[in-house]
């Protein structure tokens, strides 16, 4: 049984579709894996430099235009939330990351696997 040309064209054309779409994904969620390891860095480098402070020490944190006094032991508690949160935002990033990969393999193995065949089912 053959595939007519205009069908074996279009389904060509829907899996490099997918290929493509997959493909921008995966540079997408690289980028924003990037960006959250960055930010955990720096939310690390701010927490270490707090811890380093004496306990009786002021800190402000800005809250839009203005400061606030907030303790020590406070600001260390809500960096650390910040980098847990984030370290779980990246595993979940990962794993679509995972999984658009799988697809455009797929998608690009399905492409291979019709011109191998030359259009024949």
């Amino acid at each position: 049984m053959s595939i007519s040309n205009e069908a074996l064209q279009k389904l060509v054309q829907e899996i490099e579709t997918q290929a493509i779409q997959s493909q921008q994904q995966i540079s997408m969620v690289r980028s924003q894996i990037g960006i959250k390891t960055r930010e955990i860095r720096k939310l690390e480098l701010t927490s270490k430099e707090v811890s380093e402070l004496p306990s009786d020490t002021n800190v402000y944190e800005g809250v839009g235009k203005m400061f606030v006094f907030s303790p020590t032991a406070e600001i260390d508690k809500r960096l650390t939330g910040e980098a847990s949160e984030l370290k779980s935002d990246i595993k979940n990033l990962e794993k679509r990351l995972q999984y658009l990969e799988t697809t455009h393999k797929n998608s690009q193995s399905h492409i291979d696997q019709i011109f191998k065949s030359g259009g024949r089912s």
